[in-house]
């Protein structure tokens, strides 16, 4: 609710930004419903909502991939590109999706279900860093520290992150909320310090306003047995 909203300074109304308009939405509607095979009425691609590697707070790491409703999604990516390398990253994501990370066995199952080599398929997944392949916290909290972040303080930002949760780089805080990274650029540099916390992005953060985005967090957390 709006109420309950981060008080940052500056402001930017920007897509995913804690700021303005879009400040009171919930995750669910920052990351939107409209899965692959649903044009959007603003008349994006209807191919493009499946591009993108969704970073859920609530993951299901035992979960069998590719049943039920995720089977459907599945074979909506695969009907939406001409081979099965077209197909690859969204199939990808949707594994990211469903268990928060890709393990080896994630990944043979993707080659399996598209019918690519195992070889192949972690060459491309352990190329991108948008894939995890470690387990993350309820939170991957990425901090862009590249030039624009960098020169208005995207290091101690990072550092006032892992001071406050208690972490090294990559690592889960003891209470299971957040990982913390670095990241090499979120493309938003027009509002650095840009924090990227699974889908939304907090622009213009400095370290005094890490400990107000992490008690948000944690009270938005959803209640999951880890």
């Amino acid at each position: 609710m709006a109420e309950s909203k981060t008080e940052l300074r500056g402001g930017n109304d920007g897509w995913a930004g804690e700021r303005g308009d879009f400040a009171h939405l919930p995750e669910a509607d920052v990351r939107g419903t409209s899965y692959v095979g649903v044009r959007p009425p603003e008349g994006r691609a209807a191919g493009g909502a499946c591009s993108y590697p969704y970073q859920l707070a609530e993951k299901q790491p035992d979960a069998p991939l590719f049943e039920g409703p995720y089977r459907e999604r599945l074979e909506k990516i695969k009907s939406r590109y001409p081979d099965a390398q077209g197909a690859l990253l969204p199939t990808l994501n949707l594994a990211q999706e469903i268990h928060g990370w890709l393990s080896p066995a994630d990944m043979d199952r993707v080659a399996e279900e598209l019918g690519l080599s195992p070889v192949y398929v972690r060459g491309v997944a352990t190329f991108y860093t948008m894939y995890n392949k470690a387990p993350v916290g309820t939170y991957l909290v990425q901090v862009c520290t590249n030039v624009c972040c960098n020169i208005c303080g995207a290091d101690e930002v990072m550092e006032a992150f892992l001071e406050q949760t208690g972490t090294e780089p990559g690592e889960i805080s003891a209470d299971g909320q957040f990982t913390c990274i670095p990241a090499e650029c979120l493309g938003a540099c027009g509002f650095p310090t840009v924090v990227q916390v699974n889908e939304r992005y907090f622009e213009n953060v400095t370290p005094d306003d890490v400990p107000a985005i992490l008690e948000r967090l944690r009270r938005e957390a959803p209640k999951q047995e880890r």
